[in-house]
């Protein structure tokens, strides 16, 4: 089973909506964007399938009642529906703690996500603190009541993100 293969199992079987179609234009990784909270896949055109993960975690964590709303740039499309920039510069780090956690429970290496073109070359120091237990985005992870409360991170009990800190979108004029 390939990589890619494992991945989308996984998807599948903590229910994170994707499709599997031709992506035409540029996007923000290669092969990969989000149309109304499904994630887009190109198959022809992924180079790494860790990139799956990583874009996924950002469906898995992501303030639950802005879930469906996840489309393309996910940063410029959140400041355009009006979602709080801190808010999701915090969801970006937990995406990679959580994405991180998903390779270790699919056993594949941390290579996989933090690959040679990942991260703006930050890809080999951000593998090695992970490695070391002092990555970040966990506590996040752990504040949703996502990770195993007697084994910590990256043990998860919950993939997707249930606890809510905004009940309602806001309301734009």
């Amino acid at each position: 089973m390939t990589k890619t293969d494992k991945i989308l199992r996984f998807l599948r079987e903590i229910d994170i909506p994707y499709e599997l179609t031709r992506i035409k234009g540029k996007t923000f990784l290669p092969a990969l964007k989000f149309n109304n909270g499904v994630l887009l896949i190109d198959q022809e055109k992924l180079i790494y399938p860790g990139d799956i993960l990583h874009e996924a975690g950002h469906f898995a964590v992501c303030e639950p009642v802005f879930r469906h709303l996840l489309d393309s740039d996910v940063y410029k499309n959140g400041l355009r529906i009006g979602r709080e920039a801190q808010a999701m510069h915090g969801e970006e780090m937990a995406a990679t703690a959580w994405a991180v956690a998903a390779a270790t429970y699919l056993s594949l290496p941390l290579e996989t996500i933090f690959h040679e073109d990942s991260y703006k070359g930050a890809n080999n120091h951000l593998k090695s603190i992970f490695e070391n237990n002092s990555g970040f985005g966990y506590p996040l992870l752990q504040a949703w009541q996502m990770t195993c409360p007697n084994e910590g991170y990256p043990k998860m009990t919950k993939w997707i993100r249930e606890l809510r800190w905004i009940e309602a979108l806001p309301i734009r004029e």
